[in-house]
């Protein structure tokens, strides 16, 4: 398997300090071009059992298959996971970054335990007075985050696959939002839907003329 193996370092070094509840974070969606930005908050028992442990990386180097797989041995592990969202029209308001923490924040909020550290992938989290550490490229390195990672991405693709049918001939199902030659051939063609970020290049330009004709 393709790429770097995450590692359980930081987690260890935590857990040395005392800390026991560390959440790994993620999201997904940041630069597609329609949809919600999706965050994932999973928190990993201190020890467990399984072959699937082996086979996690960052969601962006697994096919749509083993990513769901990952996702159902995650989910059935974790101590504690959530979800949040943050929608296109929201993202439009207040920009992909302060969504993107936003959406994080409702991932730690949805945790049926309250973490008492966050691993973060990149972001740090300055609404929140929980002890943090944003790692670049955390969902590459860090075992915690790749995991979050795992449950953003298909939590957001299933969602983008649902809408599919809301709004056919995009082809959302198969590129889920980002900015694919298909995607954009289909956007110039039918226009912008209501799921589109009209605040992001190329759907701004692509949008002016259909709102002029």
């Amino acid at each position: 398997m393709a790429g770097p193996v995450p590692h359980f370092r930081e987690e260890k070094a935590l857990r040395a300090r005392g800390y026991t509840l560390i959440a790994g974070i993620d999201e997904a969606g940041r630069g597609a071009l329609m949809g919600p930005v999706v965050a994932a908050a999973v928190i990993l028992p201190a020890t467990f059992r399984g072959s699937w442990r082996a086979r996690v990386r960052d969601s962006k180097l697994l096919s749509p298959a083993r990513r769901e797989a990952l996702y159902e041995e995650i989910t059935g592990s974790a101590v504690a996971w959530g979800t949040g969202f943050v929608s296109s029209q929201d993202i439009d308001a207040i920009g992909i970054a302060p969504a993107t923490r936003r959406a994080m924040l409702a991932a730690i909020a949805a945790l049926r335990r309250v973490p008492d550290y966050l691993l973060i992938d990149y972001f740090k989290l300055p609404e929140t007075p929980l002890p943090q550490l944003g790692i670049v490229h955390g969902d590459s390195v860090c075992f915690s985050i790749a995991c979050a990672s795992i449950i953003a991405k298909v939590t957001r693709d299933r969602w983008v696959a649902d809408l599919d049918g809301q709004y056919p001939g995009y082809g959302f199902a198969e590129h889920k939002g980002y900015g694919t030659e298909e995607h954009l051939a289909r956007l110039r063609r039918l226009g912008p839907c209501p799921a589109h970020r009209r605040t992001f290049q190329p759907v701004r330009a692509i949008m002016e003329p259909h709102e002029t004709a």
